[in-house]
């Protein structure tokens, strides 16, 4: 099938695919005569499995790691168990900074009138982080 198809089965735009291909997450996909790229149903399990991970969150690198552990059937899956276990604490200190800028943004929101008068402590807080 050719990357419109491709696209259209997996998910993903035919940009990604090409670049997917680009950085070898994705082997180069056979062409035809005239040079369009030709997917097989191997490359399709691929691409799902990359926009799977990828929805998890992991990062390209992760990604070629799992493709890597994927393909190796005499992989231990502790080295997997591993990766995602590295990956979820990235997740938790995420979370842990974004659950502290929304309390600090609640906070300052609380703070704010919200009425005609100019005084706005949302960005008397922004500009106090400025040219110290």
């Amino acid at each position: 099938m050719n990357i419109g198809q491709a696209a259209q089965r997996t998910g993903l735009s035919a940009k990604m695919i090409r670049y997917y291909e680009s950085i070898d997450l994705l082997p180069a996909a056979g062409r035809t005569d005239s040079g369009y790229r030709q997917y097989s149903q191997n490359d399709l399990h691929r691409l799902a499995f990359i926009k799977r991970s990828r929805d998890l969150g992991f990062s390209l690198a992760e990604v070629s790691q799992l493709l890597a552990l994927w393909q190796d059937r005499q992989r231990a899956s502790a080295d997997v168990k591993s990766l995602a276990a590295g990956h979820i604490a990235e997740l938790e200190r995420k979370i842990g900074e974004l659950s502290s800028l929304r309390d600090t943004l609640k906070e300052l929101m609380e703070h704010c009138q919200g009425d005609e008068r100019p005084d706005c402590p949302i960005l008397k807080d922004l500009e106090s982080g400025c040219c110290h």
